[in-house]
């Protein structure tokens, strides 16, 4: 038997992973053509053309050129990150993400903490009082969380807690780390209930399973204490599909902040990819769609490398012989 090594699984999963970035790069380019209306329509919008405009357009966004050489020409900016300008606003539209991605960020990464540090103790209690009234709420939570859609909960909380009890602030961003972390809770709690109930769930069946195992039962006939079964032999054997659903659940929430900052009127990174959309403006719409599927698909690489660190196992690079 041969076991891969660590790199080596690493590198299969990169050259995966780069082959279909290459596809949705196709794809996404492709968009200016899956337009109704000629690429030219596409990119002028609602404004006033004349021969002269068109000319220039096509020009400039190389249309006089055969597909695949747009393509090619198009793919070596996006790969130095130059998607061109925005047909609205004329501004460089690597400029225009990089004014809004902050704001983005820090909400996506608030989002997910919340998400994984209240889902993964909800889950493990409701794993160790199974069929019990902690076990049946947090069920009924998740549920409530999973089938409630981010803006539906997003527009509750900001009702409640902030036009009823006045507790958040309405709407903006905030200034520094802490106002930002104030500005941004509800935000945060609206993207973390609909995400969490999925954490929750694995946490739950996965911990139920491992507390199920011999080695469980041998650590407490030997008086090692409970709390200490849990975290160091249950939850240990665990984290392969909390790894797993917590590498999904980022992905859910990045999805989930283009709605989430229209209902809390954010400038982020999803209000401008809606504008984007609502003014048709394809360069910022394709350098947006981009670099956030880039983002799903390093996700993906490192949800894979680091459940292969914690299960060698995983490493699909064992042939018996």
């Amino acid at each position: 038997m041969s076991r891969a090594s660590l790199p080596w699984f690493v590198a299969r999963r990169a050259a995966a992973m780069l082959l279909l970035l290459a596809i949705l790069s196709f794809v996404v380019f492709s968009l200016l053509y899956i337009a109704p209306g000629s690429p030219e329509q596409a990119l002028l919008g609602a404004r006033q053309s004349s021969a002269t405009v068109i000319e220039s357009l096509r020009h400039q966004f190389h249309l006089d050129k055969p597909f695949l050489e747009q393509y090619w020409i198009w793919l070596r900016g996006a790969a130095h990150f130059d998607f061109g300008e925005s047909v609205r606003t004329h501004q460089a539209v690597l400029t225009s993400i990089g004014d809004r991605v902050g704001m983005t960020a820090f909400l996506i990464v608030y989002a997910f903490v919340v998400s994984v540090g209240l889902g993964v103790p909800l889950g493990v209690l409701a794993a160790i009082r199974k069929r019990r009234a902690a076990d049946r709420g947090v069920v009924a939570l998740s549920l409530v969380g999973v089938s409630t859609p981010t803006f539906v909960s997003g527009v509750f909380l900001l009702y409640l807690l902030a036009v009823t009890l006045h507790v958040f602030p309405v709407f903006g961003a905030g200034g520094g780390f802490g106002d930002r972390l104030w500005h941004l809770t509800l935000p945060a709690l609206a993207l973390a209930l609909a995400t969490m109930a999925l954490i929750v769930k694995i946490t739950r069946t996965a911990m139920i399973g491992a507390l199920g195992q011999d080695y469980v039962a041998f650590a407490r006939a030997r008086g090692v204490p409970e709390g200490r079964v849990v975290i160091r032999h249950a939850l240990r054997n665990a984290l392969v599909p909390i790894v797993t659903a917590s590498g999904l659940t980022l992905t859910a929430i990045m999805t989930g902040t283009i709605l989430v900052e229209s209902t809390f009127a954010l400038p982020g990174l999803g209000s401008l990819l809606l504008e984007a959309v609502q003014n048709k403006d394809l360069p910022m719409i394709q350098g947006i769609a981009v670099l956030l599927g880039a983002l799903v698909i390093v996700i993906n690489l490192v949800v894979d490398v680091v459940y292969a660190a914690i299960d060698p196992r995983i490493r699909f690079g064992a042939v018996s012989r």
